[in-house]
């Protein structure tokens, strides 16, 4: 999510950019019986977790992993709530592919959602109000082929594909901060923080609106500063430039829950140098932003 953070989650306008990078879900016959065998592989092919799932009452019978098994009971009982046929009482065996690696954040539960919603043949912003919950945001992503405006009104969500290839693109990077937040810690940060505040869902709105016709990098960096000063000010949190990067020649842009995961760099120096730079403050995994956004004109 470019702009909006937790405001959406109140009805602001929010720019969200789906990466080339997702999950992908195969589901086949199993002969081992009346089962769902349940196995999620990482971006290096290797197992992560595992478990097996009793048909057609879909109760646990055990995994690797008992906080994530009792994760994915739940998703696979609410999907069968949501649509009484599936999976059904044959056996079938599911395996799941990331093509990130796990701590990068980039969406594994969203895209977890959005596949088994599709499976199910139900409604995946319905499965994730029943489960996870959140602004749904992510799951708007999950089945978009490039960016899109988001917003939730009256409690539905409505989005539209647009087209954001800004001309400075290529001035443009996403910085992996290898500091994971809990998202969920940060909405509750932010419902004991903000309260009633009409006025920042507006302004925040404005500027996911204007930075879509931002012309120039020099406009594009000064709304996203000024973003990052109402959601700083809001959470009473410190902005990621100052307090990681203070000496950093461009911009930088919180990503998701603050202080974790991927930042937005912004800088008119070469490719080299800007990796360069945050190579020497220990962070070594930098994309250009056409390497990383999907439908990302070149």
């Amino acid at each position: 999510m470019l702009t909006g953070e937790y405001f959406v989650l109140d009805g602001a306008l929010a720019l969200a950019l789906p990466t080339k990078l997702g999950q992908r879900l195969k589901v086949a016959e199993n002969e081992s019986g009346n089962f769902l065998d349940w196995q999620s592989l990482d971006s290096e092919g290797n197992t992560w977790f595992a478990s097996r799932f009793l048909l057609p009452e879909l109760s646990a019978l055990g995994g690797t992993d008992g906080k994530i098994c009792l994760r994915l009971e739940t998703l696979l009982k609410t999907a069968h709530l949501l649509n009484p046929s599936f999976p059904g009482s044959k056996g079938v065996k599911a395996s799941t592919f990331l093509e990130f690696p796990q701590a990068w954040g980039l969406g594994s539960s969203s895209t977890l959602v959005f596949l088994l919603s599709q499976w199910a043949e139900a409604n995946p912003f319905d499965l994730l109000k029943n489960t996870f919950g959140g602004s749904g945001y992510d799951i708007a992503c999950a089945g978009a082929n490039g960016p899109i405006l988001y917003q939730k009104r009256t409690g539905e969500a409505f989005w539209e594909a647009v087209s954001f290839a800004p001309p400075f693109r290529e001035n443009l990077y996403f910085v992996y901060l290898n500091k994971k937040q809990n998202s969920r810690e940060g909405i509750a940060r932010y419902r004991e923080k903000v309260k009633n505040s009409p006025h920042l869902l507006d302004e925040i709105s404005k500027l996911s609106a204007q930075i879509l016709t931002a012309s120039s990098l020099a406009d594009f960096e000064q709304i996203i500063a000024q973003h990052e000063t109402i959601i700083g000010d809001a959470l009473k949190l410190q902005r990621a430039k100052p307090l990681y990067f203070p000496d950093y020649w461009g911009e930088i842009k919180s990503l998701g829950a603050w202080g974790g995961d991927f930042v937005l760099a912004t800088g008119n120096r070469t490719f080299d140098e800007t990796k360069n730079y945050f190579q020497s403050k220990g962070h070594d995994i930098i994309f250009k932003y056409a390497d990383l956004i999907l439908n990302s004109t070149k």
